[in-house]
This record gives structure tokens, sequence and C-alpha cells, in this order.
């Protein structure tokens, strides 16, 4: 008997005895269970990546509704901006319309002033001009015919 028969018989022996201890059952319900794990496993990955698509299509919707949200905003501040500028300019043209009636009353008024100041001027010195020219040519018996004639003059304007 050679080693190739011994070989044999421990092989033999030794695949009777795992068929005893029920080996090859054991393995393959590690088999099923490793597959079951795996399976599992599987699903719940499915599972997440389903959750996770759910949770980008919400985060992409807030997206846009925050960019639909902050371009309204935009648009709102851009027409109040408008509105301001406008009236900013309104009472700009406003404030310069009035300053310049302003001025134009007071140049008006510093015209009138300087008219009257002329005219005041002009009588003062036509007054000093009479009395020195009737100084110089009425006497004392002129000056009482003037006077008597002036009071004349005034009682018929009074009665």
């Amino acid at each position: 008997m050679d080693a190739s028969f011994w070989a044999l018989v421990g092989l033999i022996i030794f695949l009777g005895i795992m068929a005893y201890i029920k080996v090859p059952a054991m393995m393959g319900s590690a088999l099923d269970k490793r597959a079951d794990q795996i399976r599992n496993e599987l699903e719940q990955a499915k599972k997440l990546r389903e959750e996770a698509q759910q949770l980008l299509a919400e985060y992409q919707r807030k997206r846009k509704e925050a960019e639909a949200e902050a371009a309204g905003i935009l648009s709102a501040a851009e027409k109040e901006a408008a509105i301001l500028r406008d009236e900013a300019k309104a009472k700009t043209e406003e404030y310069v319309s009035r300053r310049t009636a302003m001025a134009e009353q007071k140049i008006q008024q510093a015209e009138a002033d300087a008219i009257n100041e002329v005219r005041a001027a002009a009588v003062d010195l036509a007054v000093v001009a009479a009395e020195n020219l009737i100084g110089k040519k009425v006497d004392s018996k002129a000056s009482d015919a003037l006077f008597k004639a002036s009071l004349g003059d005034l009682k018929t304007r009074l009665n």
C-alpha cells in the first residue's frame, strides 16, 4: 500500500467526518446569512439613495425659491430706489425753484429800494437846490407874498 492509497483513505475519512458534523450545511447557512446580509445592505443603500435624492430635490427646490425671493427683493429695492431718486429730484427742483423765486424777490426789492433811495436823494437834492435858488432870488417881501398866496390856496382846497 502506497502513500496514495492512504491519502485517499484519509481524504474519504475527512470528508465523512465533515459530512457527519454537517459542515456543508453550516457553510451553506453561513453563505445564506452572508447573502441575506448583503441583500439587506443593498436595500438599505437603495433606501438611503432615495432619501438622499429626495433631500437633494427638496434643497434644490428651496434654493430656487430663495433665488426667486431674492430676485423679488432686489426688484422691489430697485423700484423703491427709483421712487426715492425721483422724490429727491422733485424736492431738489422744488427747492431750487423756491430759492430762485426768493432770489428774484430779493433782487426786485433791492431794485425798488435803490430806486426809492435815488428818488429820495433826487428830492433832497431838488429841495436843497430849490432852497438855494429861492434863497437867492426871493427877498422877504416876495416871501411874504408867496406865503399868503400858498395860505389862500390851501384854504380854497380845504373848503
